[in-house]
């Protein structure tokens, strides 16, 4: 009973960000209650099974540590670009076709690591969270193009769900805490019931008990350029997940070697394939697991087999993911606002230990987050391209993480002038 406690700790943990992810992307996409509810089933049913992948240690696959994998909100603005230009289909093409390159080079990506240095992800995160911050307030104020936009029982909402998350962040401590912005979700919810703004239909009309279907928006499609843009993040995703484990090898006294990480770029890379057949989305390690194993002390494996169980189980449970469809869009967004502003902190809080090294990484910094931001603000800027190639270039994303790479190139990885003296040349 202990165990199963402590693994639905994990899975509480977790849950809000496993299903906010489908929730944004299927509500920007326009899908219907029954597909959102199935979208967001699918996903918390393969977060399991990624999970489950990750924490065996068989001779190719699995790192072996206690890691909970759930969708990554490096993909979310991506895909909602890719879903728009060229439909739901290229989205999963994307996934499968980046989900089978990181199980190809999983042997080597170590190598590929040096490219992406704290200054590159740390730019990358931040113009994550910043680029994500104008859908977090379309969906506060009640959706964008939605007749009551802006209403007062929206701005209501959704500050309200908001403020509330603060407060229970600020006045709760250890599990409470972790799970502010879930019960923030349930607070708001419970606060748009009352005011007649929930809609419980979709819960009453949807099922027990469903099986998973492959490919169940269609057959994939393949564009060259969203493809591109998918192993982008999938190789930021990596990287991500690489400072998660070496956490928590250092967490559990577990020294990392290079074929360690190799089975968990490849159990990664197999989430991520499946993730696209069966309609899911790209996954990265949990770094809020990593920080609740720190506050209860419990780091065994088989309690996040428990949690991963758990999520395979929910996932065969229609009826369950369709609660959390009936969040109201502002209350969801008051949220959104909060997880994608921790977003930022976290980009600035990797910034903070570089900037000061060089003046270099300071250039690095300011030109990726400027043009991150300013393709955000102006995508049309590009539109003389190709319309294949404007979705790299009018992606905030994208265009701020591609200038970060090749500048971190050009500052750090190339041999600098010498003097005279055949030293290298120092600031002034």
């Amino acid at each position: 009973m202990k165990m199963a406690a402590l693994g639905l700790q994990h899975l509480l943990a977790m849950y809000a960000g496993a299903i906010l992810v489908p929730l944004i992307v299927g509500a920007e996409l326009g899908l219907t209650t029954e597909q959102l509810t199935y979208l967001v089933a699918i996903d918390i049913l393969m977060c399991g099974i990624a999970t489950l992948l990750q924490v065996m240690n068989s001779k190719y696959i699995g790192i072996g540590l206690p890691v909970v994998l759930g969708c990554t909100f490096t993909a979310v603005a991506p895909m909602i670009a890719i879903g728009g230009q060229y439909g739901i289909s290229a989205i999963y093409g994307a996934i499968i076709v980046s989900g089978l390159f990181v199980f190809l080079i999983s042997g080597f990506f170590g190598k590929l690591v040096r490219f992406f240095p704290p200054v590159v992800t740390g730019s990358v995160v931040t113009i994550i969270g910043i680029t994500l911050i104008p859908v977090a307030i379309n969906n506060l104020g009640g959706g964008e193009g939605a007749a009551d936009f802006g209403s007062f029982a929206n701005i209501a909402l959704g500050f309200g769900t908001l403020l509330f998350i603060i407060l229970m962040y600020r006045f709760t401590t250890g599990f409470v805490k972790s799970i502010s912005i879930l019960i923030g979700l349930g607070a708001g919810t419970i606060a748009a019931g009352f005011m007649g703004r929930v809609d419980f239909s979709a819960v009453a009309e949807a099922s027990y008990f469903h099986m998973v279907h492959p490919f169940y928006f269609g057959t994939p499609t393949f564009e060259w350029s969203a493809i591109i843009t998918m192993i982008l993040v999938a190789m930021v995703s990596l990287v991500e997940s690489t400072g998660v484990y070496f956490a928590l090898g250092d967490i559990t006294k577990k020294k990392l070697t290079e074929k360690d990480l190799s089975k968990g770029y490849r159990a990664e890379g197999l989430a991520i394939l499946l993730g696209g057949i069966f309609n899911a989305f790209q996954y990265t390690a949990f770094s809020q697991n990593v920080g609740l194993m720190q506050m209860t002390g419990v780091k065994k494996r088989s309690v996040i087999v428990i949690t991963g169980s758990m999520l395979v189980v929910l996932g065969f449970i229609p009826k369950i993911a369709a609660v959390t469809t009936i969040i109201p869009t502002s209350v969801l967004g008051g949220a959104m606002l909060a997880m994608f502003g921790m977003v930022v902190a976290q980009g600035i809080k990797m910034l903070g230990a570089v900037i000061s090294e060089s003046t270099e990484n300071s250039m690095i910094i300011a030109c990726s987050v400027g043009m991150g931001l300013g393709v955000t603000v102006v995508p049309e800027l590009f539109d003389i391209l190709p319309s294949s190639l404007q979705i790299l270039t009018s992606n905030g994303i994208v265009a701020g993480s591609v200038t970060a790479i090749v500048l971190n190139i050009i500052f750090n990885r190339t041999p600098r002038r010498k003097t005279e003296t055949g030293e290298l040349a120092k600031e002034v």
